[in-house]
């Protein structure tokens, strides 16, 4: 498959944008034709958030021109670009959970007669909308009555339906279960069948590969190059994006089998036994061991977040017992369990993890304060030795301790998380998907990570949806279907994504 034949309907030419002291954007090239999916790929920090907020008038370029269907424009906003044809779905999910479907869709843009909502007419063009969705929704329930996924496929009806000629989709199906991919990726075929132009951001490979024509390669703010994604090999994508040879990760799946022995006469730390929480999870017996790392597998919804939170005691069971070191506690709350030696690093790092704010320093400190006590406050030298301490640790860049959170890319943000537990010195760490939404360089580094914390004593609970990543890392795995553990498996030779998948598929309970 050659050039294409049409004419592209975006084109972005020596795009610039520098921040003080950074320069985000240094000449970047970039085309997108009509009725194609072009994936736009680079590691958390290489420009491509920076490159889509310019494209939506987010952020003003500082050189360079656009041009939408072989016209200069100058996209002075979001709304702006909106009506230039230009529709974003983001990764964060912005939604208003408190009204109902249908206003969502519709927000802004309600049917009116006198100035007066019709609401029947709306709810009617909403559930239309979506079943073009393949979704068969109340659209009248208010939204936050909906899984996450749901919300993220409400985002999408509304983008699609301002009739854009350019959609953009940064990481949509990072919330997204397997049958709900499929589901996407049907409704962006059916888009691209129609003209529409998709430029889609995703940190999964396998769905780049399976649904891009394209892709753009982005390092270090700068344009690596365009390639016909079918003619790109995927160890040489992940070069590009990486600028290295990938040895990282193989030289992870050699830690992680040599360690993988040494949990054997390991103490446990953590016991639950029936422990279960009525509507969120069955009761479930779970042990877990100093040294080692236990991967929770299951697919979205299968409960591995609720499991995660009772353990840290940030949802209360309402039956079953706790042990830790062998005798009997209570973890009514997160405070107890910090008390224990748990720490919770939790998947939803922009609600319920980082605070934009703040600055990398408070937001890294703000765990260990918490558990000295307000009245207490950590010195501020000693702050900055504890601070730059784990900057370097974990590399985290730039490095910048006073430098807003919110500024980072999302695999640093992660890291300035692990670095408010890991001051903490727990001896159960439980990070619920840690590298959802980052780059492959930065998954190393984070997987790197847990296998030496692991060597060191401390006993891990690791939650992924990426089956590899648990198989890669986890001493044993816990598999979950339906919010029940239905198996534990040692991870041996004999244990791969497949037989993981089969688990999940029967149910079948050890």
């Amino acid at each position: 498959m050659g050039e294409p034949t049409t004419k592209p309907v975006l084109e972005m030419a020596g795009i610039r944008k520098v921040f003080p002291g950074v320069v985000a954007l240094d000449g970047v090239d970039f085309r997108l034709f009509p009725g194609e999916v072009h994936a736009l790929m680079g590691e958390n920090g290489a420009g491509k958030s920076t490159l889509i907020k310019v494209l939506t008038g987010v952020y003003e370029i500082d050189g360079g021109d656009i041009k939408l269907a072989g016209e200069e424009v100058r996209i002075t906003g979001p709304l702006a670009a909106q009506k230039a044809g230009i529709s974003t779905v983001y990764q964060e999910v912005n939604l208003c959970t408190n009204l109902t479907v249908a206003e969502n869709i519709f927000i802004g843009r309600e049917p009116r007669t006198f100035g007066k909502i019709r609401w029947g007419q709306m709810r009617r063009r909403a559930t239309e909308l979506l079943k073009r969705l393949d979704l068969d929704l109340d659209v009248s329930a208010p939204l936050s009555t909906y899984s996450l996924a749901i919300q993220q496929m409400v985002a999408i009806a509304r983008a699609v339906d301002i009739e854009a000629r350019v959609l953009i989709l940064d990481e949509p199906t990072s919330s997204l279960d397997a049958s709900e991919v499929e589901q996407l990726f049907r409704v962006m075929r059916r888009l691209k069948a129609e003209g529409v132009a998709i430029l889609f951001v995703s940190h999964f490979l396998d769905q780049i590969y399976e649904i891009s024509d394209r892709l753009t390669v982005l390092r270090n703010g700068q344009l690596i190059g365009e390639y016909r994604t079918a003619e790109l090999p995927q160890v040489q994508l992940v070069e590009k994006m990486i600028g290295k040879a990938l040895a990282t990760l193989e030289g992870l799946e050699d830690e992680a089998r040599r360690s993988r022995a040494k949990s054997a006469n390991a103490q446990p730390i953590l016991q639950a036994k029936g422990v279960g929480r009525t509507g969120a999870i069955a009761p479930f017996d779970l042990t877990i061991h100093e040294g080692e790392v236990v991967g929770l597998a299951g697919l979205l919804g299968s409960g591995r977040t609720e499991l995660a939170r009772l353990l840290f005691g940030a949802d209360k069971p309402d039956q079953g017992e706790f042990s830790v070191d062998g005798k009997p506690v209570t973890l009514r709350d997160p405070q107890v369990a910090m008390k224990r030696g748990i720490a919770f690093s939790s998947e939803n790092r922009r609600t319920e993890g980082i605070i934009g704010d703040l600055s990398v320093r408070e937001n890294i400190i703000l765990a260990l304060q918490a558990s000295r006590g307000w009245t207490r406050p950590i010195p501020r030298r000693k702050q900055d030795e504890i601070v730059d301490k784990y900057i370097k640790a974990l590399q985290i860049r730039p490095a910048d301790p006073e430098r807003p959170v919110r500024n980072l890319s999302g695999g640093n943000q992660q890291k300035v998380l692990l670095a408010r537990w890991l001051i903490t010195e727990p001896r159960l760490l439980i990070i619920d998907e840690p590298t959802r939404g980052i780059d492959v360089g930065a998954k190393a580094e984070i997987q790197k990570l847990v296998a030496e914390l692991s060597d060191g004593g401390m006993a891990v609970l690791f939650v992924s949806a990426e089956l590899e990543e648990v198989l890669r890392l986890s001493h044993k795995i816990a598999v979950l279907r339906d919010r029940r553990l239905v198996e534990e498996l040692e991870n041996t030779a004999e244990v791969d994504a497949d037989r993981i998948m089969q688990t999940i598929a029967s149910g079948a309970t050890s």
